[in-house]
């Protein structure tokens, strides 16, 4: 799977903020962290590379908020180097060509996938 960096990512971003399309995957917004919706099939979503650097070293659990927003908040920072943007991969809708930020939630008894839209104007290099 292909490392996308900051730069990347934010064309990736810029990409996808100029779609203007009516699609399924924007009705349900994902400007927070969700479930995947089951409106939404996988198989609409192309991977197109992945936020992990090393896939061998232990991620970081540490989040970043400098302004007080929560990981669940709309206007949290997209930070890639910060949890859970450094376990995601970077998924294209197929139908309109917006890209999404995709993770496996892990808790003590479940596993769940997690979905956000990516937004150019939260991306942060920090």
């Amino acid at each position: 799977m292909t490392f996308i960096d900051f730069a990347h990512l934010k064309q990736l971003a810029d990409a996808s903020a100029a779609v203007s399309l009516p699609c399924n995957c924007a009705d349900a917004a994902m400007l927070g962290w969700q479930p995947l919706p089951m409106t939404l099939e996988l198989e609409q979503l192309n991977e197109v590379g992945t936020l992990v650097e090393d896939p061998y070293e232990e991620p970081a659990f540490a989040e970043y908020h400098p302004d007080g927003t929560r990981y669940e908040s709309a206007e949290a920072p997209i930070a890639p180097r910060y949890y859970p943007y450094n376990q995601c991969l970077v998924v294209r809708c197929v139908k309109c060509g917006r890209h999404y930020l995709r993770y496996n939630e892990a808790g003590g008894y479940f596993t769940e996938l997690r979905i956000r839209a990516l937004r150019p104007q939260l991306l942060v290099d920090a």
